[in-house]
């Protein structure tokens, strides 16, 4: 006798909703591989080559705010492109802190549809204790980092992040926008940028924007290529002008954020060519341990600035030469460790803390 099939669960418009959402593959928390008890797609190494590539760039304006943090020293001269530092201020200042809180947006609310597509009861509760989490470690880091970043992702997502969860896309989108602008113009950019470009990042899930990045293709990229142009094309003369002329803080936020937009789209068009290749193996590892890169690095960056004597000293030969060192080093920890382990000794302890006592953690 055939078993009768259990009566369908009533059509409500929350039921429909869950229907919508969960037609596209499920993006996989950070570290996880799919299996079949949760078929979700493999990480998006898109995200990983460009969060490597920022945590490359990062570094060197860094150096010197981590080696002089306690020290007095002398006002730094105006940076010119006749030496290292106005070459350091044109390509990295302030270039790929943007990145990273884009990143952050985008990480967060896959995240969050991850959890609710594997079935988690209450996955907005694990983005706060998510976020919960960072917090202490970023104020710790802060410690030796004047300027990180960790507690105020931390807290802007508490307040934007997590409330944009329950917006609907378009509002997302207007609201990241407006953020951005707003910080601009109040603010000249800097940590007001945060919430807009969470907001930002956010509403590129949201829109399958993210998810068309697991699969570029030179056609697919040929709107990314046109935005590098023309992102690059406004950014750069803009900038030079501002080293070799006039210096206004107000318009190197903007010319920043252009900046930091142009890598970005530049290297998702890369990333549709041969040097695909090239370009996963030489930033996927570092973006992979992105937060223990970020930690660790602080304390190399600390011990090399002792060694160099960088707290006394304005050359930036040895300044450069340790960063490369740093990286390298990093390069070759992460992809040992990578061989071995899904994801970094940090991001292992945030995500168990994170689902700790969930029956699917």
């Amino acid at each position: 006798m055939t078993p009768t099939p259990p009566a369908a669960a009533p059509r409500t418009p929350e039921r429909d909703a869950a229907v919508r959402t969960d037609s596209r593959p499920d993006p996989a928390p950070p570290g996880t591989a799919p299996s079949a008890a949760d078929p979700a797609r493999p990480r998006i190494a898109a995200l990983d080559v460009i969060r490597g590539l920022a945590l490359c760039g990062i570094l060197v304006p860094n150096f010197l705010t981590v080696a002089r943090h306690g020290y007095e020293t002398d006002a730094a001269p105006p940076a010119t492109l006749a030496d290292a530092s106005g070459w350091i201020e044109l390509l990295a200042h302030q270039r790929f802190f943007p990145v990273f809180s884009l990143l952050f947006g985008i990480g967060f609310t896959l995240f969050l549809e991850s959890a609710t597509r594997r079935g988690a009861p209450h996955p907005r509760v694990l983005l706060l204790r998510r976020l919960l989490l960072l917090l202490p470690l970023g104020v710790a880091h802060a410690f030796w980092h004047p300027g990180e970043a960790l507690s105020q992702y931390a807290v802007f997502g508490l307040l934007v992040l997590l409330p944009s969860s329950w917006l609907p896309r378009r509002l997302v989108a207007a609201g990241g926008a407006i953020g951005v602008v707003l910080a601009l113009w109040l603010f000249e950019g800097g940590l007001p940028l945060i919430p807009g470009l969470f907001l930002v990042g956010s509403a590129l899930v949201r829109y399958g924007v993210v998810e068309r990045m697991a699969r570029p293709t030179l056609r697919g990229t040929a709107p990314a290529f046109l935005l590098f142009a023309v992102l690059a094309g406004v950014a750069i003369p803009w900038h030079v002008g501002e080293i070799t002329e006039t210096w206004s803080s107000h318009s190197s936020g903007v010319t920043g954020l252009l900046l930091a937009g142009a890598y970005v789209t530049g290297t998702l068009v890369l990333l549709a060519t041969p040097a695909r290749s090239v370009l996963t193996a030489a930033l996927a590892p570092l973006g992979r341990m992105a937060l223990t890169n970020y930690v660790i690095a602080t304390f190399l960056m600390i011990g090399a600035g002792h060694v160099l004597d960088l707290p006394h000293t304005d050359a930036h030969t040895g300044l450069l030469l340790a960063a490369l060192a740093i990286l390298v080093a990093q390069w070759v920890f992460s992809t040992l460790w990578l061989r071995h382990h899904r994801q970094g000794p940090l991001e292992w302890l945030w995500r168990r803390g994170t689902w700790w006592g969930s029956e699917r953690g």
